[in-house]
């Protein structure tokens, strides 16, 4: 029988931790949740508490702690749980001694420290937040391989290629070929994008996501900050990773070979299965719920082709980031988020989003990055800088 491993997930009530909360009720013989941590959802959260029963939680700021515990005492829950708050109660769940696994499910860079203290501490981690790597990629993975921690990647295009490498060394790969659906404006007439609004942007076609992500799914940015993502993960230059739209997201990424052959993983679009391979990994354990099983016979065709840079400019914007390096990932990701909360808030245009990221890209000083202090000093840097250029934009 394998071992029972106790959890700590950061961002317990997002998307992705809701997910990984419902892997864990479906394979209750090897997890347990030791801790939660979350922002301000406390009415998901205190649900979560009575249900998972762990005995740290944290909140994002120390005003919810007490709104929390009367939640709790509403709903009857007697059991004791230590309630923190902020970075240093992330920090201090999860690097609890009896915690083996850290889910970092964060919404953009919240949980960059408590990831890369868990790290420090010698947790094994499953990331799911695009921005730890994209942000501190260098430095979060030579501090991976000092203390002799893996990372597995939960994201579904980076646990496809998790999954292809399986079959060959580094040395074999050609090329690396993320996919994506190419979001809810593929079709949609460039001229019309001036006056595309949040509401079209949140639909998306294939996935069911957090807000910024979808958004970026919209913008192709999410292809940009994966292609980030995978040159620390699986140590390739950006000449050697392309992209393909794949409409029918059924193929979650490939592996091209230097002979040729070319390994795909197909599967559902439902995140509990990459979830699910990154908490049992090496192993494969059976899904309980037969909805994440692909029907063959109901795949109808797949189809590929190359993204329109012309139409989807920030693609292209984050390879150029990538290949300066410095504090322009950094720049990149903060322009972004600013910027599609800024969308969100009907404050500038679906156009506006790549120029601004441009924009602040441009003017982000290039300093040099020696250590994680200087990451959190550039980020709140260009942070200030993107909220500048914002606020002339709109």
């Amino acid at each position: 029988m394998a071992e029972v491993k106790n959890l700590c997930i950061l961002g317990s009530t997002g998307s992705i931790g809701q997910n990984c909360l419902r892997v864990v009720k479906s394979l209750p013989d090897r997890f347990r949740v030791g801790a939660l941590s979350a922002g301000r959802n406390l009415r998901v959260l205190s649900q979560q508490i009575i249900e998972f029963n762990p005995s740290v939680v944290v909140v994002g700021r120390a005003e919810d702690m007490e709104p929390l515990r009367g939640l709790l005492r509403a709903q009857g829950h007697r059991r004791r749980v230590r309630i923190l708050a902020g970075v240093e109660g992330q920090v201090e769940a999860a690097t609890l001694r009896d915690v083996d696994f850290v889910v970092s499910a964060c919404h953009a860079t919240t949980g960059l420290v408590a990831t890369y203290e868990a790290i420090r501490a010698g947790k094994r981690l499953g990331l799911a937040n695009k921005e730890v790597l994209v942000v501190a990629g260098e430095v979060v993975m030579r501090t991976a391989r000092e203390h002799g921690v893996e990372i597995v990647p939960i994201d579904s295009e980076h646990s496809a290629v998790h999954q292809c490498l399986r079959s060959g060394n580094g040395a074999e790969v050609r090329r690396l070929i993320l996919t994506g659906s190419g979001g809810p404006f593929l079709k949609t007439a460039k001229r019309r994008f001036a006056d595309l609004t949040p509401e079209q942007a949140l639909r998306h076609p294939v996935w069911k996501m957090g807000g910024r992500i979808t958004i970026d799914s919209a913008t192709l940015m999410n292809k940009g900050l994966e292609l980030i993502e995978a040159h620390w993960l699986f140590g390739l230059p950006s000449a050697q990773m392309d992209v393909l739209i794949h409409p029918e997201s059924v193929i979650h990424s490939m592996i091209e070979f230097q002979d040729g052959s070319v390994m795909a993983q197909l599967a559902v679009a439902d995140m509990r299965g990459p979830i699910q391979y990154a908490l049992t990994y090496p192993a494969r354990v059976a899904v309980k719920d037969e909805s994440l099983r692909l029907d063959l016979t109901a795949v109808r065709g797949l189809h590929f082709h190359k993204p329109d840079g012309r139409r989807f400019p920030c693609l292209e914007l984050a390879r150029e980031a990538l290949e300066v390096g410095g504090v322009a990932p950094i720049a990149l990701n903060a322009a972004d988020e600013l910027a599609v909360e800024a969308f969100v808030g009907h404050r500038l245009r679906f156009v506006d989003i790549p120029r601004v990221i441009e924009e602040v890209m441009k003017q982000a000083p290039r300093t040099q990055l020696k250590s994680f202090g200087d990451i959190i000093e550039a980020d709140q840097e260009v942070r200030r800088l993107a909220a500048e250029v914002v606020a002339k934009a709109s």
